[in-house]
């Protein structure tokens, strides 16, 4: 059985989301749930659930890394070796071989750095990069960095395709999945320096390198994993849900505001908008891993609901399963050979 650490005081609107995603993840996918945060909070809203015998526990950590914590107070709290906050807590039990992975759905600057001095780098990553996947044409597309790294060098994006491919394989269930790197133009040659620079890497490399890709390659589905710098991945990410919400709301505004014809049509496709919906929503995937820590750290978006925080753990458990730290250890092994 995963046991998976979800931190309680994660969420903007924590512990309730939190907790209700953590006891139904119990429930549907069998997994050993242990609640870090303040007990004094979590413990009424268990105990309110009536759980009964399922594999729930609490850790009790006393203080919260907030979207304030910045900076070297930032580093102090995640660093230190007598830290009471719930991310270090949680991320300890990882650590010591007391949990298997961590889930939070707090702040995402304090959970890349609480995860990197507390686990460590994977030998011969440099940096760590959060991995989301997008909705594409014909599935999903892990895209690397979105945000850990704004500025990368070309052996960077050679480790973020590695671990993609890695991922994809193992726990997305991509055989030989395809690697694109993104860029203004699909031709070899393209690209700023950093893209010139990684593509012979990539070339290289043993992994299925598709070339070059434009982001309507990506969101086409060319790629199965598609690498970038925290910058690129960043604007990229945002743009993509800041398009998805404005198509919904707009489809909706339409119909609302149309003639009864229009009405009556919308009321004939509210389930394939119903579908469209979950394939955009963010909610569905949960949480992102962070790739290159020597651990399994799972990031998800501070407004999530209970049923983002119950799809995290489900994510997060199948990398347990897959046994993907240790995979891509390997690969990163292989690689430094070359």
């Amino acid at each position: 059985m995963a046991r998976i650490v979800v931190d309680a005081m994660g969420s903007d609107t924590f512990p309730k989301p939190d907790i209700e995603g953590a006891i139904a993840a119990a429930r549907e996918y069998g997994v050993e749930i242990i609640l870090v945060g303040d007990e004094s909070i979590i413990k009424p809203e268990l105990d309110s659930a009536k759980i009964g015998n399922l594999p729930i526990r609490i850790i009790h950590a006393p203080d919260i890394l907030s979207m304030d914590d910045k900076g070297e107070d930032l580093v102090f709290k995640a660093r230190s070796k007598d830290a009471k906050n719930s991310m270090a807590i949680g991320i300890d039990l990882v650590k010591n071989g007391e949990a298997d992975a961590f889930v939070t759905a707090g702040n995402t600057g304090a959970g890349m750095v609480t995860a990197l001095f507390r686990l460590g780098r994977i030998r011969g990553v440099d940096r760590p990069a959060l991995a989301p996947v997008f909705p594409t044409a014909n599935g999903f597309c892990i895209v690397l960095d979105i945000g850990a790294n704004p500025d990368c060098n070309a052996e960077n994006l050679l480790h973020f395709a590695i671990m993609g491919s890695v991922y994809a394989e193992k726990v997305r269930g991509v055989h030989n999945p395809k690697i694109g790197l993104i860029s203004n133009g699909e031709e070899a040659g393209k690209g700023n320096e950093l893209v010139k620079a990684a593509f012979p890497l990539l070339k290289k490399a043993k992994i299925n390198f598709f070339g070059n890709v434009e982001g309507k390659e990506v969101i086409g589905g060319k790629v199965d994993v598609a690498v970038t710098d925290g910058f690129t991945g960043n604007v990229m990410l945002k743009s993509s849900e800041a398009v998805g919400k404005l198509l919904t709301e707009k489809i909706r505004e339409i119909i609302k505001n149309g003639n009864l014809i229009t009405k009556i049509g919308g009321l004939l496709v509210r389930p394939a908008l119903r579908e469209m919906k979950k394939i955009i929503d963010p909610s569905e995937q949960g949480a992102a891993p962070l790739l290159g820590v020597n651990g399994l750290v799972f990031i998800g978006h501070g407004r999530s609901d209970a049923h983002a925080i119950k799809n995290a753990i489900r994510v997060a458990k199948d990398a347990v399963e897959a046994n993907v730290l240790e995979a891509m250890k390997i690969a990163i092994e292989e690689s430094l050979k070359n």
